[in-house]
């Protein structure tokens, strides 16, 4: 017997370990079945299981079961991220706290110890995907920097060289100083920060007390300008353009030129250009053949390009000098308090980046990118939703030369040797390295390999194909390539989807995957980015101690909805742990009263109307999971199913079951309990996907299984049109109005749940008095009613409630049950309160400051509030009219 609750901590890491000690999560390239394949996003080996990992590993999880179940030979394949930065910071603060410093250690050692910690650390965020239940072929599992993926990265770094679309150039970077390396510009996270904008005069050469002003938030770089510039169409300016201004404390000319690049509405009007230092003034230091002077070392302390006072001095500190300086010369002309945004290393936080001039390695991904803007385009690969589109096309045609290259020794070290006379050789191993320069230089010649490693998602981009055995030519490769789906954030589409998309096309001559699942950010119940700071962060793994991993993935899947964020809060995961027990329940009941369908059982012969109902709706709920789910609509799918098991099996048809099993229609009540043991198995098959472990406990416990036999290796199941049943869905559906009405009106009319009511039912036709007859006890049960009787009067009973189903009237005489001026004073009451509320929000969004500065998800909610006051209103105001009526 089922144990009266379900405790998921009791099942959950038992069927775990036999699902896996089964085999069934492995693939077989062997075979000549379809494949089905999914690249799992390989979760960075520093981190720990997070709601974004629960969201796309359920839903990837999800789609796996469904087409395994479906016959396809699923390979979903799993593996951990080396995180170039994250690991490397997480060990030189692990090292720093013994005293040690990678420097000293030197690469070697260095690399000793991140290897220790990562096989210590590893392994946990792959320990906690077990928990959430996910069913990838773990056999297979790989990490960005195992041996394998090494050849294939040296592979496409060589090939890509040699093609010219790897390259070394001079050019401005995001620079942190602390790790001394280049950051890629999409891991730059702005922070709008209050600051200061310093406004200082430069004095035109050759004219006395003539100056021209700029305003700046960096004033440090200032010592880094070559040139000032004003709008060509600014007559403040005009006669100065091609004259020299003189640049402050370090006394060089510098010319004043014109471009259209400057407003002449921001600021003064002129800009100083630092062309070694900002982004914006690189490219216009480019235009106009600047000289490019770097005023920092690699920790952002001011090197010999600064005047002699200011060398080796901290950038923040030397501000703090040249401002006492310019203020003692009188060139500061004030300081204005700004917010303005400020670059920081999202992996460290705490680091501000400076643009910094220095030489790296960069990939043409403009040229690389060309062919992924087509294959979306033609359709090759679709991305969900459609609307990101817009963005993949806007980026990718905007694309930037790819810093590939990064001053870390933890990574894919660059296959680049250096030789005499400034020579590069880049060759796959230092043996072929060595071999060309031989052939160039002659023996005894030496070479020095570059020190730095490659960005980690350059590794990440080959992942659709290096983990199938590139560049060899296995079976895995020749049958899972390319995927069917991608599912990830919507924030990683540049990151890694964009760049998959450049690399597969051009090694493998066709697209990594067909469709691309973007998912949305998770958020608070109020729609809030979830943060420490705000206490609102929810634990996955917390959640599943609580409540089970079913009742999070069940919520998960049902707010998937395509395009949209999705607001979590713990109440809804309550809820859908309640379904959960909803389904226990059920199961419970059914195993009490012997429901399981017999071996000889055949749904296409039952008779009775409400099992034939259940059979129809039950195909009709599978096709409609089937069509979501194909359509990686998660949420239909999981709503799909709520509404079906909750309402339609549990709460009318067991209910519609009871007064079968009890009645003396021995044969009836057999078919009936055969029906409801089969249907409910169906349930535990189209449910499984989603909530694997208590439907496989289900499975488990209720029947006696062939050896061997379990859920997760189950056909997804298949109807016949015969099991559609049109006038046993009319039928049943008819009964469900009928007492979903009577309820309706008791509970606006505020009837006692435990009083019965008498039911007259004026002008019902022959069908509806048939069914008034069949269904008699039903409806006295589920309506709580005393009698149903057709109404043969003139003249309807004082205090009496009408309402009407179909062409009936329903007529019930409530004044002996119900105080009704008390009643009527409270649905009064109810709907002043109601106009009230209604009201206040009213004048909230009609007032423009609130709207204008209040955060989307909150006019959000407030429309919502008003639309729900007014339904209920609407409601309420009709029970009142039918009250005074009466």
């Amino acid at each position: 017997m089922l144990e009266k609750t379900f405790q998921p901590e009791k099942v959950e890491a038992q069927h775990y370990e036999l699902w896996e000690q089964s085999g069934v999560f492995k693939c077989n390239p062997e075979s000549n079945t379809a494949p089905f394949t999914i690249m799992m996003p390989p979760p960075n080996v520093t981190g720990s299981l997070h709601l974004g990992h629960a969201l796309n590993g359920t839903l990837q999880d999800i789609l796996t079961r469904y087409y395994r179940m479906k016959g396809r030979d699923a390979l979903w394949q799993p593996g951990t991220d080396h995180a170039g930065i994250a690991t490397q910071m997480i060990v030189e603060r692990n090292l720093a706290a013994e005293g040690l410093n990678r420097r000293e250690m030197g690469r070697e050692k260095f690399l000793e110890k991140v290897w220790e910690w990562k096989e210590y650390s590893g392994s946990t965020i792959t320990r906690q995907f077990r928990r959430l239940g996910t069913s990838p072929d773990w056999a297979r599992e790989r990490f960005t920097m195992d041996e394998g993926l090494n050849r294939a990265v040296r592979r496409v770094f060589v090939q890509l060289f040699k093609e010219g679309l790897i390259y070394k150039d001079n050019r401005l970077v995001n620079w942190d100083p602390k790790l001394q390396t280049a950051v890629s510009d999409l891991e730059v996270e702005m922070k709008e920060t209050k600051g200061h904008m310093w406004h200082i005069r430069y004095p035109i050469e050759g004219e006395t007390e003539r100056f021209i002003t700029i305003a700046t938030t960096r004033p440090e770089t200032m010592l880094g300008d070559t040139a000032i510039i004003v709008n060509p169409n600014d007559d403040r300016y005009k006669d100065l353009v091609g004259k020299f201004a003189i640049l402050p404390i370090v006394g060089r000319p510098i010319k004043i030129i014109a471009d259209e690049y400057v407003d002449p509405e921001f600021g003064t009007g002129a800009m100083k250009v630092t062309p070694a230092h900002d982004f914006n003034d690189f490219e216009i230091g480019k235009r106009h053949g600047l000289e490019f002077i770097n005023i920092f070392d690699r920790t952002a302390h001011l090197n010999e390009n600064a005047p002699e006072e200011y060398q080796g001095m901290e950038r923040f500190e030397a501000r703090k000098k040249l401002l006492e300086e310019l203020e003692a010369q009188d060139l500061l002309v004030k300081i204005e308090d700004v917010t303005h945004a400020i670059p920081y290393d999202e992996k460290s936080k705490s680091v501000i980046l400076e643009p910094f001039m220095t030489e790296q390695w960069y990939c043409d991904a403009k040229t690389l990118a060309q062919p992924a803007i087509e294959a979306v385009r033609s359709g090759k690969t679709v991305i969900i939703p459609k609307s990101a589109e817009s963005t993949y096309f806007h980026w990718m045609e905007n694309i930037q030369p790819w810093c590939i290259s990064r001053q870390l020794w933890w990574g894919h070290q660059i296959p680049a040797w250096y030789g005499p006379e400034g020579s590069v050789f880049v060759a796959e191993t230092e043996e072929e390295a060595y071999a060309e320069a031989k052939a160039k230089f002659g023996d005894g010649v030496t070479l020095t390999r570059d020190e730095d490693v490659l960005d980690t998602w350059f590794s990440s981009a080959l992942w659709p194909f290096s983990t199938l055995g590139w560049p060899d030519k296995t079976p895995e490769l020749n049958k899972y390539y390319p995927g069917d789906v991608l599912t990830t954030a919507a924030d990683i589409i540049f990151f890694w989807v964009a760049r998959m998309m450049m690399m597969g096309i051009h090694f493998m001559g066709d697209v990594p995957f067909k469709t691309v699942y973007l998912h949305g950010l998770i958020l608070d119940g109020k729609g809030q980015k979830m943060s420490k700071t705000r206490g609102n962060v929810i634990d996955p793994l917390d959640t599943i101690e609580k409540y089970g991993a079913d009742a999070l993935r069940f919520t998960l899947a049902a707010l998937a909805t395509q395009g949209r964020n999705i607001k979590l809060s713990e109440d809804r995961v309550e809820t859908y742990r309640n379904f959960a027990t909803k389904l226990w329940n059920a199961a419970r009941y059914c195993q009490m009263n012997h429901c399981a369908a017999g071996r000889n059982y055949n749904p296409a012969t039952v008779t009775a109307t409400p099992n034939k109902w259940i059979i129809s709706a039950l195909k009709e709920t599978t096709e409609a999971v089937d069509a979501a789910i194909e359509a990686y609509k998660f949420n239909d799918a999981a709503n799909a199913l709520y509404q079906f098991v909750w309402g339609t099996f549990c709460d009318w048809y067991l209910e519609f079951t009871k007064p079968i099993l009890s009645g003396d229609d021995k044969v009836q009540a057999e078919e009936t309990r055969e029906t409801t043991g089969w249907v409910l198995d169906q349930i535990l098959l189209i449910l499984n996907p989603i909530m694997p472990f208590i439907t496989e406990e289900l499975y488990t416990a209720l029947a006696e299984r062939p050896l061997n036999t379990a859920l997760i290796s189950s056909q997804w199941p298949e109807y016949p049109a015969s099991f559609t049943h049109a006038d046993a869905t009319t039928e049943m559906n008819w009964l469900i109005k009928f007492i979903t009405e009577i309820r309706s009106v008791r509970a606006d009319m505020n009837v006692p749940a435990g009083a019965k009511i008498r039911l007259l039912v004026k002008d019902a036709n022959a069908g509806t008095q048939a069914s008034l007859k069949s269904y008699d006890d039903v409806l006295k049960r589920m309506a709580r009613l005393e009698t149903v009787d057709l109404f043969s009067g003139q003249s309807v009973p004082a205090g009496s409630i009408q309402t009407v189903v179909n062409e009936a009237t329903l007529i019930m005489p409530i004044a002996d049950i119900i105080d009704l001026d008390k009643e009527r004073a409270r649905l009064r009451k109810e709907i002043e309160k109601l106009s009230s509320d209604i009201e206040k929000i009213e004048q909230k969004l009609s007032d423009k400051k609130f709207v204008d500065n209040a955060p989307a998800e909150i006019i959000e909610e407030q429309h919502k509030r008003k639309e729900t006051a007014e339904t209920t209103r609407t409601k309420l105001s009709a029970a009142l009219k039918q009250l005074e009526a009466a």
